[in-house]
């Protein structure tokens, strides 16, 4: 749609000299995510990939885990008061016979782009039954020097990132690293929900043999939409917040953070990490 970036006027100052020019921003625009016909959440969001950002989150809430449980996905039209489209709502339509989850005043939340879930009430709202076991998920163990060399292949695809300095990415590589499939957004979390959601619009859930990079922190929201697309490892450049890691132990979760260089951190699920050496004891 050509709405992922937008030019705007800056004042540059360099070594004290200064100059007006245009600076190529990524756009934020917000996107209704509607459940047959009823409204479920906003979301602040980078435009495209609209259909796999709600279907990947409709994943991680427990509402879809395949695609033959999706009938379709459509903007709706007359979202102004004009009648014109904005393409900031969709409409998710679930086939026949799959439960409706009850949409309440509780449920309704807001989503911002840093945050993810912030309108949650409490841990246990968002502790939803996954329906793969990903504990005995990929039973071979991962070189760490693969891992160190995935950031590099992420930062190498994102194309809009060159552009703007101002994205999230989230990737998907095979046990081997080869890479799958890479999204970019303003939120991490709307990133992998377009990673998810491209997934079960293709069949390929679970991802149980998928490993999932993420640029920035690792939430407990970012850990849990890996467990509930059946991902069994979550590597981010940045930290894990103490959520996720509790997290990530709760369920056999792979969990690596501070994933820059040659170091990185294992946090849980060292069991597919291939360790050469005794991890010192402190």
């Amino acid at each position: 749609m050509g709405r992922v970036t937008a030019r705007r006027r800056v004042i540059r100052i360099r070594d004290g000299a200064v100059s007006a020019r245009p600076d190529t921003l990524v756009m934020e625009e917000p996107l209704e995510i509607r459940l047959n016909g009823k409204p479920l959440a906003i979301t602040m969001r980078t435009p495209g990939d609209d259909f796999a950002l709600a279907a990947g989150f409709l994943v991680s809430e427990g509402v879809l885990g395949s695609a033959d449980e999706l009938a379709n996905i459509v903007y709706c039209a007359g979202a102004t008061e004009d009648g014109s489209n904005t393409y900031n709502v969709v409409d998710v339509r679930l086939a026949p016979g799959v439960p409706v989850p009850d949409i309440t005043l509780e449920r309704n939340v807001y989503t911002t782009s840093s945050c993810g879930l912030c309108g949650k009430a409490s841990l246990d709202a968002v502790r939803t039954t996954t329906r793969w076991e990903i504990a005995d998920a990929l039973p071979v163990r991962i070189e760490p020097e693969l891992l160190a060399a995935l950031p590099d292949r992420l930062r190498a695809s994102q194309r809009v990132f060159d552009r703007t300095g101002g994205l999230h990415a989230a990737a998907l590589f095979t046990p081997d690293g080869e890479l799958i499939d890479v999204r970019e957004d303003v939120g991490r979390h709307n990133a992998v929900d377009k990673l998810v959601g491209r997934a079960l619009q293709q069949g390929r859930l679970p991802l149980s043999d998928a490993i999932l990079l993420v640029s920035g922190r690792a939430s407990f929201e970012l850990a849990q939409k890996a467990v509930m697309a059946g991902i069994p490892v979550l590597a981010a450049v940045s930290a894990p917040s103490s959520l996720a890691v509790d997290l990530a132990a709760e369920t056999g979760l792979t969990l690596v953070g501070f994933l820059r260089g040659s170091s990185m951190n294992v946090y849980a699920g060292d069991h597919r990490i291939a360790l050469h050496a005794e991890a010192g004891r402190g």
